[in-house]
This record gives structure tokens, C-alpha cells and sequence, in this order.
């Protein structure tokens, strides 16, 4: 449930812009994210270090929008995110005990360190792909192209990616013995 909330203020800032303009959705998507950030820290006692860093991207780069009357701004910071956790993915490679994806699911999947590994990097390539993307729509689309590229795109980019992840999964979870017979 968590989850969807995590959508709501970029629903508004769609809903918005299609409504009234890329300022106005801006302005939507910073209050929006901020109630999404109280909401947190009351009804879990806590706010995720990325919820607190897309917070002040938010702040810096929506301000910088509005105030400058540029909506540059608030397009850089889709890439600035997705480069911020490429870069949290590839230096958890490095540094501490287990990579990231491994931190996140290794409770609930057994993989050698090695697959954990690849799987840490794939995410890493996909977060750095897709603020690279981000920079294409943008310069070479219309503003109306690229908010629907940053509702709608990117979650089916991550769709398409999680599938591919599936697939690279299976290959390498435990397979059950065929010679045994399920008990009657």
C-alpha cells in the first residue's frame, strides 16, 4: 500500500499539467510530496533516505522552475534521480557487506554472491539508462510528450525491466528434483 502512495504526486502532477500548465503541475508535485513526506513520518515514524533526497530535488529543482519560470529544471530532475540511484546501486558494489538488490531481496531469494552481483549492476545500467533517456525525450520532444513519457514511459520501462529480471532469475533459482513424486 505503501507503494501506491508513492504514485500520488505524479498522478497530480499529470492530472495537472493536462489541466492547467507545467508550472502550475510543478507547484502541485512539490506540495504534493511534501504531504506524501509528513504522511510518512507519521504513520511509519520514519522517512527513506531516497524519500528525503526526491524531497529536496523536488524543492531545489520545482523552486528553481517556478521562480525562474524555466521548466528545464523540473525535467533534469527525473535524470537526477535516476543517476542518484544508478550511482547508490553501483557504489553498494563496492561498499558494504551486500549490494543493494541483495539488501532488498535477499531475504526472500538464495543466489550466489556473484548473481547478486550481476543483478546489482543490471540495476545500476537500468537507473543510468533511464536518466539518459529522460535527457533524449526532453530535448527532443515537446513538454506535453515528455510528461507523458515520465507518468507513463518510465513505469513501463521499469515493468519491462523487473520481467527481463524474472528471466534472469529463474535461471538461476533452485531447481525442484523432477524424480520426486509429490506424497498422495
Amino acid at each position: 500500500m505503501k507503494q501506491v502512495f508513492e504514485f500520488i504526486p505524479i498522478i497530480l502532477f499529470f492530472i495537472t499539467y493536462k489541466i492547467y500548465d507545467i508550472y502550475t503541475a510543478t507547484a502541485v508535485v512539490i506540495g504534493a510530496t511534501i504531504l506524501l513526506v509528513i504522511f510518512n513520518w507519521f504513520k511509519y515514524g520514519k522517512v527513506e533516505t531516497m524519500q528525503w533526497i526526491t524531497l529536496g530535488l523536488i524543492i531545489v529543482m520545482g523552486g528553481a522552475t517556478l521562480y525562474l519560470q524555466d521548466e528545464q529544471f523540473i525535467k533534469w530532475k527525473l535524470t537526477i534521480i535516476e543517476w542518484l540511484f544508478g550511482l547508490a546501486f553501483l557504489g553498494s558494489q563496492f561498499f558494504g557487506k551486500q549490494p543493494f538488490v541483495q539488501r532488498m531481496m535477499g531475504s526472500a531469494l538464495e543466489l550466489p554472491d556473484v548473481i547478486w552481483k550481476r543483478l546489482n549492476l543490471m540495476w545500476a545500467f537500468f537507473f543510468t539508462s533511464v536518466g539518459f533517456i529522460n535527457l533524449y525525450v526532453m530535448q527532443n520532444y515537446s513538454t506535453d510528450d515528455w510528461v507523458t513519457f515520465k507518468t507513463f514511459g518510465v513505469p513501463c520501462l521499469m515493468v519491462v525491466f523487473i520481467l527481463a529480471q524474472v528471466g534472469f532469475l529463474y535461471k538461476h533459482l533452485p531447481q525442484q528434483d523432477s524424480d520426486t513424486k509429490p506424497e498422495e
